[in-house]
């Protein structure tokens, strides 16, 4: 840990020896306690705070690039994308790696499973127990409790606390 007062690890928690952290001092980087990075992901904060929360999987080959906030009880399932940058690219007079470096928040609320080869775009919220597909794109929020497939991800089913069973989105 670079900068104690931006970076904290919880008791427990474990970050495997084959894992890039790019973490920079001025952003912050929060790993919960009990919780694990598997070996060859990336986690970068260079243009925004990662927190990942408490009893959480990030599993192998995952990206992941600030600003992105992971709650509790998250299991990542291998090779996702979760990047909070983006890159401006309007100016057709200049090349894109000149233009300037957008960012918009994701967020990964408490107790999500996100399969495998997932991509989740700047900006998306994904809400409390959801799944999210292998190979889906996120593009869009997801609300809480539902089941999101596709690309771009859409939700096919949803949580009915009425009936206490999943039901297919109409």
């Amino acid at each position: 840990m670079v900068n104690p007062f931006y970076h904290s690890r919880g008791k427990g928690s474990h970050i495997r020896r084959r894992t890039r952290i790019d973490v920079l001092p001025f952003n912050k980087f929060i790993l919960g306690s009990n919780s694990v990075i598997e070996d060859f992901c990336t986690v970068n904060n260079g243009v925004g705070d990662v927190t990942i929360g408490n009893n959480t999987l990030v599993g192998m080959g995952n990206v992941i690039i600030g600003p992105v906030s992971i709650g509790n009880n998250v299991i990542l399932a291998q090779n996702i994308v979760a990047s909070g940058l983006n890159h401006e690219y309007r100016d057709v007079h200049m090349p894109v790696h000149l233009q300037k470096v957008t960012t918009a928040p994701i967020t990964i609320e408490d107790d999500c499973w996100i399969a495998a080869n997932v991509v989740i775009t700047a900006g998306v919220t994904i809400g409390k127990h959801c799944v999210i597909a292998a190979g889906s794109v996120v593009t869009k929020d997801v609300p809480p409790f539902s089941v999101a497939a596709g690309n771009p991800a859409r939700v096919i089913k949803r949580y009915d606390a009425a009936l206490n069973e999943w039901v297919k989105a109409e």
